[in-house]
């Protein structure tokens, strides 16, 4: 793919380029709780975006997608417009936020592509992000953290792609850490490392092959419910920001108050923020059977309290359960569709691929996608071509 992506860009722009990998992410726990404040356990992933970006001087910018074959051009205007292409909205959206922070670039050339399926709860987008928002820090000399890096990314999808996704995507691509999962408090951005490594278990993703958009969809419909909740509990509660500060306790108070369905939302929240702090004591603790039962507690809790889940996801966890060796499994991401994360002895992984694929099939004329991922390091550069001058 590296190959592929500098062919393209010498083709294009010339043999001067700098090559970033931004890797996509898995979730280990803690899904919805990033924009209501909470807890999260991502890490960075053995699958990526691979970047080849340098500077122009045309006062455009340039791009292609290897994995689409298609590419886009459009001049650096005072006022960028969303694209009606999709993927380029990322990169775009990148490029609006710089501006809004006092960094203006000249237009830039960017040829890129991956092995991170693209909806499927792996998030591409973000990776996509993080990796152009690195390269144009090195390639403009801006010293930006990386904390602010993912604050800039995310930004750039609320506000100009359309989706009000919380900050964990874009802070687990950029700042992930071989061999760790980050424990993320979404609210003061304070993470933590904990060890994810043992040899004796294997993280294996399926996917379902349903894929999901998630701007306009159920996933800012969820957000709102949310946000409708604490409204509700603020009157009385006024210290109350987010579902961060809401106990059971204080949420069983207002039941009366509360829609069915706004209630519910807001318990597999509160429930699902408790179980991440809880998973990480496992972890550190060595109980990785405790962290698996907490896997299969999230996925009902996403299945019928949060209603993200979709058929061929609740099939997927199903199937995995009775599976030799599987103990956890869930789904990852928005919901509605992409890919399931499961904890596998390492002796099943091929039983376990052998079983799920066939029952997949069985039980929904699908094929499904299996994939073994290690943790990985978060973006960064992997090689330049700018020609080094000695003294």
């Amino acid at each position: 793919m590296i190959e592929q992506i500098e062919f393209e860009f010498q083709k294009r722009f010339g043999d001067q380029y700098l090559i970033i990998e931004a890797p996509g992410r898995v979730n280990l726990i803690g899904e919805h709780t990033d924009y209501n404040d909470g807890f999260v356990l991502p890490a960075a992933i053995d699958k990526a975006i691979w970047l080849a970006m340098n500077l122009n001087d045309t006062g455009r910018i340039r791009l292609f997608s290897v994995d689409m074959n298609e590419e886009y051009d459009v001049e650096l205007t005072s006022s960028l417009q969303k694209s009606g292409m999709g993927w380029p909205d990322y990169i775009l959206g990148v490029v609006d936020q710089l501006r809004k922070h006092g960094m203006n670039s000249v237009g830039f050339d960017c040829v890129f592509g991956g092995n991170v399926p693209i909806g499927a709860g792996l998030s591409s987008s973000a990776a996509l992000e993080g990796g152009v928002l690195y390269g144009l820090a090195e390639l403009n000399g801006w010293k930006i953290s990386t904390m602010n890096m993912a604050q800039i990314a995310q930004k750039a999808e609320n506000e100009f792609v359309g989706v009000q996704c919380g900050i964990m995507d874009q802070f687990a691509s950029i700042n992930g850490k071989e061999s760790h999962a980050l424990k993320l408090d979404c609210r003061t951005l304070e993470y933590d490392k904990i060890p994810f490594r043992d040899p004796d278990f294997k993280i294996v993703l399926c996917d379902t092959g349903v894929r999901r958009e998630l701007t306009g969809s159920e996933y800012n419909v969820r957000r709102t419910q949310c946000e409708e909740g604490v409204s509700i509990i603020q009157k009385s509660h006024p210290q109350v920001k987010k579902l961060r500060d809401v106990t059971i306790e204080m949420l069983e108070e207002y039941i009366d108050q509360m829609d069915d369905v706004v209630y519910k939302r807001c318990k597999f929240v509160i429930e699902e923020n408790r179980r991440v702090l809880d998973a990480c004591d496992d972890l550190e603790q060595d109980n990785i059977g405790a962290f698996g039962e907490k896997m299969f507690q999230s996925h009902q809790g996403l299945q019928h309290k949060f209603e993200v889940s979709c058929k061929e996801l609740d099939i997927l966890v199903e199937v995995a359960k009775k599976v030799e060796g599987v103990i956890g499994s869930r789904m990852m991401g928005g919901g509605f569709g992409g890919c399931t994360i499961n904890l596998v002895r390492t002796n099943t992984v091929e039983q376990f691929k052998q079983e799920v694929s066939r029952d997949y099939l069985k039980q929904t004329g699908l094929k499904v996608e299996i994939y073994e991922t290690t943790i990985s390091d978060g973006t960064r550069v992997i090689k330049s071509t700018e020609k080094q001058t000695t003294e």
